[in-house]
């Protein structure tokens, strides 16, 4: 595993106000990182970090835009697909690592708690979770511009064949109906 150390901030040496970082995000970074994503092929991401330093904490603002391909729900094919999403975290600073570890177990997700010892802040972990979270959970092909329907045409075809099925199957089941909700005063359909 090699050390991306441009995911690393160092906030004691940062004045109060707000700071800008740009991070770019790759298959390779995270093959490198050892972060596994199953999911998507070719990610080519950029990360905008608002970073603003206020005394006793920061508000972090993460700005995604990039594309990776993704397989296609609904037939199978893989596509293009952008993305764009906006993460809001807190960090908070607290004397020690075992108050910061308590509060992060009772704190909202957004809101997280180090020490003030710690000195550099690695936020490649939330910005492989941010980039995780933009992804959709139904991911379709979008439409051709002229309306139709941009899935692989013999896959589509494949699931009307199929979906027409529904009807001789339901014939099938039609004499097993009085089985399905059984009369408890006749005891011959029990």
């Amino acid at each position: 595993m090699k050390h991306h150390r441009e995911f690393e901030i160092a906030w004691m040496g940062l004045k109060e106000g707000t700071h800008e970082f740009s991070f770019e995000v790759t298959d390779q970074v995270l093959n490198d990182l050892d972060y596994a994503h199953p999911d998507f092929e070719n990610l080519n991401a950029k990360v905008i970090l608002n970073f603003e330093k206020e005394s006793s904490f920061f508000q972090l603002g993460f700005d995604i835009d990039g594309t990776l391909d993704v397989a296609c729900d609904r037939c199978g094919d893989y596509f293009n697909m952008r993305l764009w999403d906006e993460f809001k975290l807190i960090i908070k600073l607290t004397e020690n690592a075992a108050e910061a570890e308590r509060q992060n177990e009772e704190e909202e997700a957004d809101v997280v708690f180090i020490p003030r010892s710690e000195t550099v802040i690695n936020v490649f972990g939330w910005i492989f979770e941010f980039i995780m979270l933009s992804i959709p959970i139904q991911k379709i092909h979008p439409n051709k511009p002229d309306g139709s329907p941009g899935c692989n045409p013999d896959a589509l075809r494949l699931l009307k064949e199929m979906s027409a099925d529904t009807a001789t199957r339901r014939r099938l089941w039609e004499g097993l109906q009085p089985f399905n909700n059984p009369d408890p005063e006749n005891p011959e359909t029990n």
